[in-house]
Order: structure tokens, then C-alpha cells, then sequence
């Protein structure tokens, strides 16, 4: 009897170290190779500041309360509030120490499109690189070299506040088990160029569906809800749908979205607020045809 149950208790234990070691498989980091960043060829800063606009980093890399020049040292410290505990962003200046100054291209490509951080770690999605997953490698070497013009600052962002078992990072493998993928959000059938610029906007360094798309309650996209509006991440209010089935702005046209992208005015004239106004202001240093791009998109993503 006492045998039979040590055989037993052996074959349990010995299932759960098969599972356990299964489980770190296919969950594991999953960063892309140094090869994959080789070749890439010198990089385009001015195309990097596009993309630095386009990504809205300002809006949460700024220090709190920033304004002007100010807002290019990327100090971080904001504090993003959830309902999975409280995020502090980190300095993504050029310091050594405190920022991102001493990363490769690779280690910062791997935060951007993989999710992975510089010590083979998952990072958290509230930084959300599961849209930055989207990005050209181009762009992302471009970005880069951006980064690395901007002032540097030596302030070190607190660790998050995370309850059990949300400050496990092992189990953010089976978070991207289930929802990491760098696939279109919608398929657009017989796009034109200017769509597909708009997709990729939005899609990618916009990364747009992280507040207007809701979530389920592992804080997965509800992928058949792409952009029809969400609670606000904050805690107060909503996000808006901005498909065309919208009650806000399902009645605007291309020229009224890209309009209000530039100049922050609706075609009732009224004006951008909340958070919006931060994306707003960065978008409005876009060339106007990725204004115009970003508004064909949302003409064309189906009504919810």
C-alpha cells in the first residue's frame, strides 16, 4: 500500500514537472535573434521622428505635467492606473543607467515587437507592444535613433504596484499565449496604398485599439469589437467608438477626421478634450497624407 501510494505521489509530482516545463516552452521569452536586427542599414532620425509622433511616446514617457521642449526628456514616471494595479512608466531617454542609453537595437526591437526586455524578461502589455508588434523593422531602427537625440535624465521610475498574482511575469507567457500576435486586426478586402498606410498607422505605432478597442477580463482585445469603444483605462468615462458605425463620428468624413487629427476641432467646432488632446497634438505633426491615411482607415474598418 505504502509503495502503490509513493508511486503514485512520484507519477503526480513527475506530471506536474512535465507540465510545469511544457508550460515554460511555449511560454517563454521569445525575443528575435541579433540577426534579425543586422542590416538594416544606417538609420533615418527624421523618419524616426515621425514615428515618435505617430507612437504618441511623449503622452506617457514625458514627466507628469511637462509642457513645451520639456516633453522631448523622456524621464517617465507617470503612474497608469488599472484594474490589474498601478504601472510606472519607465525613462526611455538616452542615459546610460537610468534610460535606454546602453541598449542595443536589438534589446530595444525585442521591447518594441516582442514584448521582451534587455534581461530576457516579458514586459507588461500597459506597454503595448502588442500593436508595436505591427512596426516595419525600418521604422523601429529609425525610432531608435531618434531616441538617442533627445535630452537624457537620470530619474528612475518606482517599480510597479502589482497584487499577486499580476506581479508574476512568468505568467505573462500565458498572457501572450493566448492574445500576442502581430496580425491585422481587420481584414480589409481590395484596400487601396492609402488604407493600408492608415492600417498600419493605427494598427501599429498608433497603436489606436489599445484604448478605443474593450477588453475581456484577462485584458485580451475583444477582437470582434476593433475600435468601437471602451472604458476609459483611467476609470472615468469611455473611450469612444470611432468606427464608422459611431454616434460621435460615424457621421464624419475623411476630410472632417483628418482636420480634427490637425487642428483638434470637430466639424461642429467644437474642440478636442481628455486624453485625446495629447494624441491629437502628436499626430498633428504628421504629414497631412498620413492624416488623410489614418482617416481612410476608419472610413473603411467595419461598423460596430
Amino acid at each position: 500500500m505504502v509503495r502503490r501510494f509513493i508511486r503514485l505521489l512520484l507519477c503526480l509530482i513527475g506530471i506536474a514537472v512535465l507540465g510545469g516545463a511544457a508550460f515554460y516552452l511555449v511560454t517563454a521569452p521569445d525575443p528575435l535573434p541579433e540577426s534579425h536586427w543586422a542590416g538594416l542599414g544606417a538609420p533615418d532620425p527624421a523618419n524616426g521622428e515621425m514615428v515618435f509622433w505617430a507612437g504618441g511616446c511623449v503622452s506617457c514617457h514625458a514627466a507628469p505635467g511637462s509642457e513645451g521642449d520639456a516633453k522631448l526628456t523622456l524621464s517617465g514616471g507617470l503612474a497608469l492606473k488599472s484594474a490589474f494595479g498601478t504601472f510606472h512608466v519607465p525613462n526611455i531617454s538616452p542615459d546610460e543607467k537610468a534610460g535606454i542609453g546602453a541598449w542595443t537595437l536589438a534589446e530595444f526591437g525585442n521591447a518594441m515587437k516582442r514584448g521582451v526586455g534587455p534581461d530576457g524578461e516579458h514586459l507588461y502589455p500597459s506597454f503595448p507592444y502588442g500593436s508595436y508588434s505591427r512596426m516595419s523593422d525600418k521604422d523601429v531602427n529609425d525610432l531608435f535613433a531618434f531616441l538617442k537625440t533627445l535630452p537624457k535624465s537620470a530619474n528612475v521610475a518606482p517599480p510597479h504596484e502589482l497584487p499577486f498574482p499580476y506581479n508574476i511575469r512568468l505568467a505573462l507567457g500565458g498572457w501572450k499565449f493566448l492574445y500576442f500576435n502581430d496580425q491585422p486586426r481587420v481584414a480589409l478586402a481590395n484596400s487601396d496604398d492609402k488604407v493600408k498606410r492608415g492600417q498600419y498607422l493605427v494598427e501599429g505605432p498608433g497603436h489606436c485599439g489599445e484604448c478605443h478597442t474593450p477588453r475581456d477580463a484577462l485584458g485580451g482585445f475583444k477582437a470582434d469589437q476593433w475600435l468601437a469603444g471602451a472604458p476609459n483605462p483611467e476609470g472615468r468615462g469611455r473611450i469612444p467608438d470611432i468606427t464608422p458605425a459611431s454616434e460621435s463620428i460615424g457621421g464624419w468624413s475623411e476630410a472632417d477626421i483628418a482636420s480634427y487629427l490637425e487642428t483638434g476641432f470637430t466639424p461642429d467646432f467644437d474642440s478636442v478634450g481628455g486624453s485625446m488632446v495629447d494624441v491629437q497634438q502628436n499626430i498633428a505633426h504628421l504629414p497631412a497624407a498620413d492624416r488623410e491615411a489614418i482617416a481612410a482607415y476608419l472610413k473603411a474598418v467595419p461598423g460596430r
